[in-house]
This record gives C-alpha cells, structure tokens and sequence, in this order.
C-alpha cells in the first residue's frame, strides 16, 4: 500500500482513527484488536502491550495507536486491517480523508501566506457532495426491488411522488408560514423511504428543492442505531467527500439545511432525556440518542428544516418530541392502482373480476392491498388457491384465513426446495422474536437480537431461504420480517406454540400479556391489533389442525380457555370501555369464525355498544350479534354505510347483496334473541330498504323488544311503518323519537297506532319532533283512548298555550291515564299555566308535571302554587327550572308546600330566588307538616347569607333526603355553615349538590369531618371547584376510611395536579365502593331529572 506522507500529527487529533473505529461494530472491533495483534507481530515487535489492547475501548485504542506509532504509520496500519477486514467503503473514505488533510492541513509554513481567497477555491462547491449523494442513491434504488413490485410501481410513484415533495414545504395559506418539520407518515412498506430516497436523489440531480435548500442529508435509523456516542460533525460525515473541505462551513448554516430522518419509528432510543440534558453544540461528543433528540426538539441546529418519515404506530411518540410539525399521510397504492394490479395479475379477466369482488368485500383486505408487497402476497395466495382448485371465498373470509394460506404456501415451496423444514424449536425462537418485537414496536433485528432469541446464523438461514424474514441490502446486520403483518401473524402464533416440553406457555409473562392483549384498543396500543387479530384467529380448532400438519409440531388450544376467562371478568365489568372497543372485540370474534367460541365469549355481556361507519363494521357485528344470546341492550348507530352503496363504484347488486344481507342478520337478532329487551338506533343514517328490514323483524312475532329508541331518525313515510309495528308488538312498552322530524302528520300516525288495543305502549318520547299547536287535538283525543300510555315527553316542541289548552281537555278526562307529563320549553305563558291548575284539580293520576324553560314568570307560579293548595292535587314532582320568576314565587310556593301533602319534589333551578325567595321556603321547610324529600335550587343567585335558613329547615325537616345548592356563591363560610348541621344525628340529608360554589381548599377540613360522622350522606357534588391539592389531601384522609359512607362523589380527576390524581386513584383502591366521577347528574326516576329519563 502506498505510504501517506507529510500529514500533520492533528489530523489524528481531529479527525483520527476514533471516527472510524466507532463505526465498527462490536464483533468488527475485536476482529480489528486481533489483526492488530497479528499485524504488530508479524512485523517482529509488538509497540503496544496486548494486554493493554484487549481491554481498550476505541477512544482508548486510538489513543494507543496515535501515542506508539508515530504520524502516518498509525494510519497505515489501520488502512491495512480494514481492506483485510474487507471493509472497502471505510478504507475508500479513510484514503480519500487522508488525501484532502495532505491538501489543506500541510505545513504552516506552507500556508501562512495564502489568502483567504484561495480557500474558497479548495473548499469546494457542493459538486462532489452531489455526485455522491447520485451514486449512493441509484445504487440503492437498483438493489430495493421488492417481491412482486407493481410493474408500473416505480413510475407511477416517481409522477405522484414529485408532486407530493414539491409541496411539502410550502407556505401554509392560513397561516403564512413555512413548516420546518414535515412529518410523512404511513403504514408499513407504503413507500415512506423510497419517496425520501428519491428525494435525495432529485435534489442531487438538480430537480427538487434547488431554490429552497443548499444541502440535504440523510439518517436512516438503521445507520444511527449501532451508533454510541459521536459529535453531529462526525455524523454528517458518513456521505461527505474529503474534497468538499470541511463540514463545518456547511453546517454554520444551518437555515438553508434540510435534515432527513428515515424510519423514526425504527429508532432504538427511548427520547426521555430531559431539556437541560439536551445539546445545542454540534462539535461536541455525545450520544447518538440525546443529539437526535436534539435535533428533533429543536434545540441542535434549530433553524434547520426536518423531514421525517414514521409508520403511524410511531405518531403519538414523535409528536411529543415535535414543537409544531405539518403532517402528511401516505396512503399507498389507490384504488384504481389496485384495481389495476388485479387485473395484471390475474391473465383470467373472469378469475380477476371474482377475486377483486371478494377483496372489495373485505375492506381490511382491500386496505392491505394499498401497500404493494401485501398487494402481491393477497393475489399471489389467492392465485394458488385457485391453480389447486381450494375456496378463494373462505380464504378471503378473514386476515387469518389468507396469512394462514400465505404462510403454508411458504413452508409448501421451502419443503419442495430444502433438505429440512424449520423445527419446533426454531419455529419458538422466530415466534417470540416477533412477539417481543410487536410489543416493544421493534422490526428490525440486529445480530445480538436474533441471539438472545437463540437464532443462530443456520437457522436464520432457514426463514432468510424461506421468505419469513429478508437481510436489509443497504446496512451490515439488520434482518426484518419481509413484512409487518408477516411479523404479527408469527407473533400471534407464539402464543399457540406447545414448549418443549409438550405443554402450553404457561409464563406469567404470557397471561400478562394475554390481559394487556385483551384491554387494549386501536386508540391506545394501535401496533398491537393485528396480532389481537390474528391470535382469534389462531383459536380455530380446524386451523389449528391445518397449522399443526403444516409446521409439524404441537400446538395449544388452552389459550381459548384464558380468553374466556378475560372475557368472563370484562363482560361483568362495569366500566368496559364503550363503540369502539366493541366493534374491536367483534373484530377479533369475527376472525375465530367459531360460532361456540363467541356465543361462550359473550355470555356475561348484557349490553353491547356500537357505532358502525363502514360495511366491514356491519359485517362483524351481524355475524356475531347473532351468537351474543344473553344480551339485554343494544346501542347502535349506523352512519354512512348505506350512502357508501350509492356512491360505491362496484355494481349496486353487489353491495345490495352482501350489505343487506349483513344488515338482515343483523336485525334477526331482534326475534332470535329472546332476552333482548332494548335497542338503540339513535343518530342512524338508514335508507327505506334498510328500514323496511328493520319492521319486518320488529313485527315478527317472537320479537321481545321492550324499549326502542329511534332518536335523530329519518322517517320519510311519516312514521306509518313504526306505527304499523306498534299494533303488531304488544311487548314494545316504550318508545323515544327524540330529534326526528315526524312532524304533525307523523303524530297523527303514531295516534292511530296507540289506540289499537294491540297496542300497549306505555312511554312515548317526542322531543324535538318539530310539533306545532295542530297535532295536540290527535294527541288529546288518545289519551282519552288509551289503557297504557302513563308518560309523554313533549319537550322542546312549538305547542304555545293553545296547543297546551287541547292536552289539557284530556287530563280532566276520566278516562286520561298519563302520570308524567313533560312540557319543557313549549313556548307556555302565565295563560297556559291557567288551563293546567284547573287540569291538575280533576285529574287524580298525573304525579309528575316538567314546566321548565318556559317563561312562566311569577304571575304563573302564583297559579301552579294555587293548584298545590288543591286538597284533590295529587303531584309528587314538579319542575319550574328556568321560569323567569323571582323570589316573590318563593313567597307563593312557601305557602303552597304547607298544605299539600303529595309532593316531594320540586326543581327551582335558574331563577332569580335569592337568598330572600330561599328563606320564604325555608320558614315552611322546617315546620314538620312539610313532605318535601327534594329540593333543587341550582343557579338561583344565592350567597352564603341564606346557609343559616337552610342548614335550619335541614335540621328541622326529617323527610328532606336531597337538596342541590350548585351555581351558586356560597364559597367556604356557607359551607361550613351547612357541614355543621350535616354533622348532626337527626340530620337526613343523602345526596347534596355543591358544584361551582366558589369552594377553596379551606372548605376540605370542614367536609372531611361532614363525611367521617355522617352515616346517611350517599353522593355529593363537588365538581368545578378550586379546592388545590391541599384540599384533596385533606378530602382523601376521610374518603380511604371505612368510617366513611359515601358512594358517589363528583369531582373531575384531570382538574387537579398529578399528586392530587394519584391521591385520589388510591382511594378507589382502598373504599371499592366510593365512585368518583365527573358527570354527577343522574336522570334517575324518584328523583332529579325524570322527564330526561327513558
């Protein structure tokens, strides 16, 4: 080898071996001591003790080597063992380092007189840099050619792709900025790198990006991660040719500098590192994973710009990194381009026109077939199923179903080409391989991985030979699966596979595992639901025979025992997570295709909830809504999916085939399930077909439904079909249509219905149901009709006084049997309340009377008090929230709840009472005649002055069991006030309301001594106010004892800080009983908001 002269002793220094030896890796490293020792030996003396080598780290080393062997002999020997190393591209940038340091760091001498000019001529223009960048990137453009590519993929990405990067730094038209960060993010194998890639390659080429940025670098995470500890210098050195002068010039400025960060999701950093931790200096050493953080969080090189690629998985984790990003989704393969593919790759055009059929139907296949390589595994399986003359349909059934065919076809073509299958024992270690990956979201492999998992090189070979797993042709040492879904189907078989000794994993890691699989939902663990997926899958006994006979070993089915178990505790919980972790889990069912399987799973369920937006939805949850036979309720809104069917480009019979078809398996449930007692079809977009099915089911004879609840529905027929099915259903009992737009015709209609004598509806609901004053004569003349209607809701509807004036001719009739009846914002007057008083005089069945949130104003109530005075009265609740009255009503009520003795509730919320109106009511509160148990007084303009009257009629009143003093300004003095008499024995009091009172942490000493002696006090309000942590410290010491009787406290958890939050998470572990919870209004039947109530 050439000998290098003349090279100054700082070039060591500065750009020495220890830049070079970083980038070996452990086993290159120790090869490279040995040739050393070899090296030294050979030339009959050994400079530097082996001892003292063999325990040296590489700074240690370069600094041995510098120190005993003088200038460039160091130099030449580390050239020497990197080309016997055959590490060609470290020797070719180390010769071409060493030729450029000849060049500008000669003798002083030699250039103490040069001008500053003349520099610039040596630094070079970027040329070089280019060049570089073309080479590199053509070269691993040529080598990624997937398996089964799109013949047309690469062109087609080059035009949109082009396109897509041109814009990705534009000004954003709102705001006038320009991003700095773009992040692309995708699904896995979409084409996130190829388009950096060729980004790289555009730029270098002088295509993209000439006016907006000098430079361009790339990190790939595969390159980063072997990585320990350099400076940001040394990193962007990798690419960078000696004859471009120093890197520095270049990174000093940084604005006209874009920075792309390949495969973040790939990175095997933890990014925790505090702020202070971070560096700002990119000359400095340190490790790789706090100056990526840096870079990302802005702090290194902040006025750079980032290009990020991340598969979606990784979103959540880089956004918390990110100041402000713009994000870009890559989808993948269109539509059309898939279409397209099918019919390229199936020469039988009748073959393709079935096959594309089947994936349409699958929208989880068809979505798989956006990323190109899954778009050739899918018709690749299904082309084989088809040359052997197997089902195409049931392989399209499910993703299990197609990866189980893929996976066979894989063992089928290594078991005709190789001596020997993989063994049981390989077939473990790749499986746990993959398993420990999905959890920790890793998916690429180093050799030191593969090890641990006791993967030798040999049998890595065997899954290379195989197609399971492929080796990356661009970084030394990284293996993946050939694809993520690959990965996951493996992963979930892990779970499957007999041990060695025969039996089932029986780890506690494992049943850890299987109750974190079980709990999580696409929200919070999106990387781990295609393995939940495909484990269900897995559970199938004829499966799992086809799995068994194709790998050869023992599988187990105890799983499906532990499942059922989980399955046990969650359909008996009260707090399983509502929509969407249904429809995940009928995912997840839906893949078993064992009918026994989900009818066991979901026995404890009694109410399932679900919102369905696409057909795939409608697939799964008709298929197993029909096994859930315990089922009391079903909650279900379906949007968008019959819209979808005539927008849809495939023909309209198919959709009419396999969406209806779905949709009647779905409403059979109706009369299969006999212990199905309530559905929920509110905010359901359903056309007339879907509709008419829906009838036919409710009609049928064996039809149990007892509560329906039709809410913010479309009825175009005027509400004749849903009146037809209330004279053939003597079960149905109640039913709402709150929000639809029936109108006065629909009214009429449903008044037909309820006076059949097959009719036995007893609850009808008609919020919001755009009433006028003309349909009250129709609903007059059936309360008279009918045995079973005791309650309407007519709320929110323009009624006025005369439409109330109709009704009202009907509760004086005998023959009236309605108990509660709601007219809360009807548009009443004072006038209306006239025709009522003189209504509730003869009618001796209504109980419950809702007036709320109209304006009634004083003169009103002074009639509704009038009535109550009536010994022939016979309301237990009346609602005047909202009335516009002032604290003269509070005169009239006071003398009114003397004399009568039915009513015991009584809602004055949002008025303008004062505390002068609460002692009106207070002084008769307290006399023992009174049997009012509830009183409402949210929002009625009272201060802490009223507190003493109040705690008085407590005392004094042994039937009051609820008062709701919320929105109002009592602060801590009122509330003290109050806690005094709680404290007392004769004090009965069990549910108080003490939201938004202006309360402080003061207040918490006084509650907390309330809630130790108080054994009545049930629930209790405290939400919106400022109590601190210190208050709930002091609020928790009670709260944890057993002395403490409380059941329900209101309070929101994420208002507090995350000392008070895990205080208060304590306390459900130690008092079970105790709920805490943001929402504290209960529509509740003996109390509070009934007419809300259906």
């Amino acid at each position: 080898m050439e000998k290098m002269t003349g090279l100054s002793s700082s070039f060591f220094s500065d750009f020495g071996l220890l830049l070079y030896l970083e980038e070996l890796n452990k086993e290159e490293f120790s090869k490279f001591k040995l040739l050393l020792k070899n090296e030294t030996m050979e030339r009959g003396h050994c400079l530097i003790p082996w001892a003292e080598v063999k325990k040296a780290k590489r700074e240690d080393l370069a600094n041995l080597m510098n120190k005993h062997y003088p200038r460039e002999q160091a130099w030449d020997m580390a050239l020497k063992i990197f080309d016997r190393m055959n590490l060609k591209d470290l020797s070719t940038r180390a010769k071409a380092e060493i030729n450029w340091a000849a060049q500008t760091m000669g003798p002083k001498d030699t250039r103490a007189g040069e001008a500053q000019g003349n520099q610039e001529e040596v630094l070079g223009d970027g040329t070089e840099y280019r060049i570089r960048i073309q080479e590199k990137f053509c070269l691993m453009r040529d080598k990624k050619c997937f398996l089964g590519e799109p013949k047309d993929f690469r062109r087609e990405i080059a035009d949109e792709g082009r396109e897509l990067l041109e814009h990705l730094f534009d000004v954003d038209v709102q705001t006038g900025e320009q991003p700095q960060t773009v992040v692309l993010q995708g699904a896995a194998g979409v084409g996130k790198t190829t388009l950096v890639r060729k980004a790289m390659l555009d730029w270098a080429q002088g295509h993209l990006y000439q006016q907006k940025f000098t430079y361009i670098f790339y990190l790939n995470a595969r390159e980063i991660n072997p990585w320990r500890e350099r400076s940001f210098v040394q990193m962007m050195l990798k690419d960078w040719p000696s004859t471009e002068g120093p890197i520095e010039r270049v990174i000093s400025q940084p604005d006209s500098l874009l920075f792309i960060i390949d495969s973040f999701d790939e990175l095997n950093f933890a990014f925790e590192e505090p702020e202070f931790a971070l560096c700002e200096n990119w000359t400095q050493v340190h490790p790789v994973s706090f100056l990526m953080s840096s870079l990302l969080r802005k702090v290194l090189l902040p006025e750079s710009s980032l290009l990020v690629t991340t598969r979606l998985t990784a979103c959540k984790k880089l956004k918390t990194l990110l100041r402000s990003q713009r994000s870009v989704e890559l989808l993948g393969m269109s539509e059309e381009a898939r279409e397209k593919y099918v019919y390229q790759f199936f020469e039988d055009k009748t073959c393709a026109l079935q096959i594309l059929s089947l994936l349409r139907n699958n929208e989880v296949l068809f979505s798989m077939c956006q990323v190109p390589l899954m778009c050739w595994v899918i018709c690749s399986c299904l082309e084989q199923q088809v040359q052997k003359g197997g089902d195409v349909t049931l392989a399209c059934k499910t993703t299990t179903a197609l990866f189980t065919c893929y996976v066979s076809s894989l063992f089928m073509q290594a078991g005709a080409s190789c001596p020997s299958l993989p063994n049981q024992t390989q077939l473990r270690s790749l499986c746990h391989l993959a398993a420990k990956g999905i959890w920790t979201m890793t998916h690429v492999f180093y050799r030191e991985n593969l090890r641990k998992h006791g993967l030798i090189k040999s049998d890595v070979s065997v899954f290379l030979d195989m197609n399971i797993l492929q080796k990356d042709t661009d970084y030394e040492n990284c293996y993946e699966f050939t694809h993520l879904h690959i990965q996951e189907f493996f992963a979930a078989l892990f779970y499957m596979l007999k041990d060695i000794q025969g039996t089932g994993d029986h780890s506690s890691q494992s049943s850890a595992d299987l109750k974190l699989l079980l709990e999580s939902t696409s929200y919070k663990d999106p990387h781990l639901m295609q393995m939940k997926c495909f484990l269900f899958g897995l559970l199938n006994e004829e499966r799992v025979k086809q799995l068994e006979e194709m790998f050869n070993c023992k599988m187990s089915l105890e799983i499906r025992g532990k499942i059922l178990q989980r399955m046990e505790i969650l359909g008996n919980s009260d707090y399983f997570p509502p929509q969407l972790a249904y429809l995940e889990l009928f995912h997840c069912l839906y893949e078993t295709q064992d009918e026994a399987f989900i009818n066991q799973a979901m026995r404890h369920f009694q109410k399932v909830v679900i919102n369905i937006c696409e057909k795939t939805h409608l697939l799964v949850s008709s298929f197993c809504l029909k096994y859930c036979q315990c089922l009391r309720t079903i909650k279900l809104s379906v949007t968008v999916v019959f819209e979808k069917m005539l927008n849809s480009s495939l023909p309209a019979e198919i959709w009419q085939r396999e969406a209806y078809h779905c949709w009647q398996d779905l409403c059979s449930v109706l009369h299969t399930n006999e212990d199905l007692r309530e559905l929920d079809l509110n905010h359901s977009n359903l056309d007339e077909l879907a509709m008419k099915m829906f009838y036919q089911e409710l009609r049928h004879p064996n039809c149990k439904l007892q509560k329906l609840l039709l809410r913010f529905l479309s009825f175009p027929d005027g509400c004749q079909n849903i009146a037809s099915s209330l004279t053939h259903n003597p079960n149905l009992l109640h039913l709402d249509l709150k929000g639809s737009d029936i109108g006065d015709s629909g009214v009429k209609s449903l008044c037909e219905a309820l006076k059949h004598p097959v009719c036995k509806l007893q609850s009808l609901g008609l919020e919001s149901c755009n009433l006028t004053t003309l349909c009250c004569l129709n609903i007059s003349k059936t309360l008279v009709r009918s045995q079973s209607l005791v309650f309407l809701n007519l709320s929110t509807n323009h009624l006025l006084d005369d439409g109330v004036e109709l009704l009202c001719e009907a509760l004086r009739h005998p023959k009236c049997h309605l108990e509660r009846l709601s007219l809360e914002s009807c548009g009443l007057t004072a006038a209306g309340c006239k025709d009522l008083s003189l209504a509730l005089i003869g009618n001796k069945r209504l109980t419950h009377l809702c007036l709320a949130d109209n304006i009634l104003g004083d003169g009103g109530v002074k009639l509704m008090s009038d009535v109550l005075k009536h010994p022939q009265c016979t309301l237990r609740s009346l609602v005047l929230r909202r009335c516009h009255f002032t604290s003269v009503s509070g005169e009239h009520l006071s003398s009114s709840l003397l004399s009568n003795k039915s009513l015991t509730h009584l809602d004055l919320g949002s008025n303008w009472l004062q505390d002068d109106g609460v002692k009106h009511l207070c002084d008769v509160l307290r006399l023992p005649g009174c049997n009012l148990q509830d009183l409402e007084l949210m929002g009625c303009v009272l201060t802490s002055a009223c507190c003493l009257d109040l705690a008085s009629a407590v005392l004094n009143n042994p039937n009051l069991r609820s008062l709701d003093l919320g929105n109002n300004d009592l602060q801590d003095d009122g509330v003290k006030i109050l806690c005094e008499t709680l404290r007392q024995p004769n004090c009965n009091i069990q549910r108080l309301g003490l939201e938004y009172c202006g309360l402080t942490s003061l207040c918490c000493q006084d509650l907390s001594s309330t809630l130790s002696s108080n054994q009545r006090l049930i629930k209790m309000n405290l939400t919106q106010n400022t109590l601190g942590c210190e208050g709930i410290t002091k609020l928790c010491e009670v709260l944890r004892s057993p002395e403490c009787k409380l059941q329900v406290l209101g309070l929101c958890k994420e208002a507090f800080d995350e000392e008070a939050q895990k205080l208060l998470e304590a306390v459900g572990v130690h008092n079970p009983h105790l709920v805490i919870k943001h929402n504290c209004n209960d529509h509740n039947e003996e109390y509070g908001s009934w007419w809300q109530c259906f």
